[in-house]
């Protein structure tokens, strides 16, 4: 299993258009992603395409979360995802 670990760059954290926006690239994606906030173990990640969950995770700026992929070009779907949160959507 793939993983990597990005810090959520939007200020407002991971919550209504950030999340929106991170849900559709995930959905967009061949391969099921997982997110979890760092340290938690990997039973406790959630569907990274789901919005809803993306909002409980509770990811405000600066923390640190870990995607995770199973499946043939895994490090490339990850590493695209990273950059969408590593990315201040609701900058000017």
């Amino acid at each position: 299993m793939a993983e990597r670990t990005a810090t959520i760059a939007s200020r407002v954290g991971l919550h209504a258009r950030p999340a929106a926006i991170f849900a559709e690239a995930a959905a967009d994606q061949p391969l099921e992603v997982t997110i979890a906030l760092e340290g938690e173990p990997v039973e406790d990640a959630l569907d990274a395409s789901s919005i809803l969950s993306l909002m409980g995770l509770g990811a405000e700026y600066g923390t640190k979360v870990v995607l995770r992929a199973d499946g043939d070009g895994a490090d490339a779907v990850l590493e695209a995802l990273a950059r969408v949160l590593e990315t201040d959507h609701d900058a000017a």
